[in-house]
């Protein structure tokens, strides 16, 4: 990447248009200064490119009745929501930005810096504006010489096309720090997200009144609207793809690592959307008995199996959550097939308890009973009981994690919702969760014959609760045995 002109970051005027400090110089920087010719004519001869009539984003209705859903909890309060800034990766660079999923839920912007703020109107109500950065500056060089200037990072939105876009009220967010400071009356904020906001609120808020604002807004993502069961299901669709395009390449992949099966599956995450929407799992023999193995480093072997988790995330930020563990070579041998049909057999049976009316933990106990039988058929816990065995838990040997979790915005959606209302609570129409039972076989793992030691199997499925059921997002991937088998044969030609 370039690096001559990246100057320091400068202390940023109040008034887009008012003068500024000087724009500091990186050190090391090439160019010894600016001068004032350079300057001058970096000011001018520069065309209008404000954007007019502008149709505000698909969400925008929805984001509306989030906020107005909102504004009816908390009356009379102030509610403070931010997008989080930049993070550093190493001295210059910084990570891709994606902005606090309570912040994206609320406003559908994803811009950096950006806070929203609900003011009350009396006892009821709120007048919500959003706080963004304007336009690069062009008086002082800032467009230029600072390092999130536009020609070094792109043009972002004015504060006119934004309100026209998000529907909603948009001031300068170098505004919001001081205005919050000289606020009054009870305030809320979501922590963690952005210091200086937190630094201006520091006497006027209070740690349990903050988590009670991030508990509520946890626990109104638990039940999607149609926008986001349509994103959720866009989100499958590139996800089945991206599986494909895994399948057609393990050849290549055993030329070189699971490193190639995760870069293949990331290029149809970019193409089709933002990202991936976590560390894709690209585990390959018995890395696939290690849950959460994102290192992705390990050889890809023919007669091995090779688990695959990984979610596409839309622009939208709604990302899939799907599992498949795949015969490398196209063909389950019969200890692999005994152990996924096992497996295959206990997702079948989590799936079917996912319905409106039941309770959470339902899909997690029909699976861990299928499982928990097949291992004591199997002779791995002596002569206990299967009930036995589930009252003391010690099929988790094997079946490790939970069966599922909510799914959204966050991979692990909903996540500090209180108890009674997810672990606890009751499935109802428009509720999107994981089924994902696995079995997994340590290589160091005595107490099992030594030909299981080594596999490692989950299937997971993305399923939203409807009116009558449950519907697979993710359906479009098999998942019976033979018919994994058939739809590699296929892709691979």
């Amino acid at each position: 990447m370039s690096e001559e002109l990246i100057p320091e970051t400068p202390e940023q005027e109040t008034e887009e248009n008012e003068a500024a400090e000087p724009i500091k110089q990186r050190k090391n920087g090439l160019y010894p200064g600016v001068s004032d010719e350079l300057a001058e004519n970096m000011k001018s001869g520069w065309a209008d490119t404000e954007l007019h009539g502008l149709e505000p984003i698909a969400q925008a209705e929805h984001t509306a009745a989030r906020r107005a859903a909102l504004s009816a909890r908390f009356p009379g309060e102030r509610l403070v929501i931010p997008a989080g800034n930049l993070k550093t990766r190493s001295n210059d660079t910084e990570y891709a930005f994606r902005a606090s999923t309570e912040y994206a839920y609320l406003t559908g912007d994803q811009t950096q810096d950006g806070v929203l703020v609900l003011e009350p109107t009396g006892d009821s109500g709120h007048q919500a504006t959003i706080y963004l950065l304007p336009r690069s500056n062009r008086e002082n060089g800032e467009f230029w010489l600072d390092g999130q200037g536009e020609l070094w990072v792109g043009r972002r939105h004015s504060l006119a096309e934004a309100e026209q876009l998000l529907g909603l009220p948009a001031k300068d967010v170098r505004e919001v720090a001081a205005a919050l400071t000289e606020a009054t009356g009870p305030v809320r904020n979501v922590r963690g997200h952005d210091a200086s906001i937190e630094a201006a609120l520091t006497d006027k808020v209070t740690a349990e009144r903050d988590e009670e604002l991030r508990v509520y807004l946890s626990e109104a993502r638990l039940v999607k609207d149609a926008f986001e069961i349509a994103e959720l299901q866009k989100a499958c669709d590139a996800t089945a793809r991206g599986f494909e395009d895994v399948v057609r390449s393990l050849d290549k992949a055993e030329a070189t690592s699971e490193r190639f099966i995760e870069g293949t599956f990331f290029l149809r995450a970019r193409i089709e959307g933002n990202d991936i929407g976590y560390g894709s799992i690209c585990a390959a023999g018995p890395h696939a008995t290690t849950l959460h193995w994102v290192r992705n480093d390990g050889a890809v072997r023919s007669g091995d199996l090779l688990l695959l988790d990984a979610g596409v995330e839309t622009n939208e930020l709604y990302t899939a959550d799907v599992t498949r563990t795949l015969p490398i070579n196209g063909t389950f041998s019969p200890l692999q097939r005994k152990i996924y049909d096992a497996v295959y057999e206990a997702q079948e049976a989590g799936i079917a308890a996912v319905k409106p009316g039941a309770t959470f933990r339902d899909f997690h106990d029909a699976s861990q009973r299928v499982l928990a039988e097949k291992l004591v058929a199997w002779g791995l816990l002596g002569d206990l009981s299967v009930d036995k065995v589930l009252e003391l838990g010690l099929q988790r040997r094997w079946t490790l994690h939970g069966t599922g979790h909510m799914l959204g915005m966050d991979v692990h959606d909903c996540a500090v919702a209180r108890t009674e209302a997810y672990v606890d609570g009751i499935l109802e129409p428009g509720v999107c969760l994981t089924v994902e039972p696995g079995l997994y076989f340590q290589a160091d793992d005595l107490t099992v014959p030594e030909e299981y030691r080594g596999i490692g199997v989950r299937i997971e499925d993305d399923i939203l609760v409807t009116e009558d059921g449950n519907r697979n997002l993710s359906d479009q991937l098999p998942r019976r045995a033979d018919e994994v088998e058939a739809w590699m044969a296929q892709l691979k030609g």
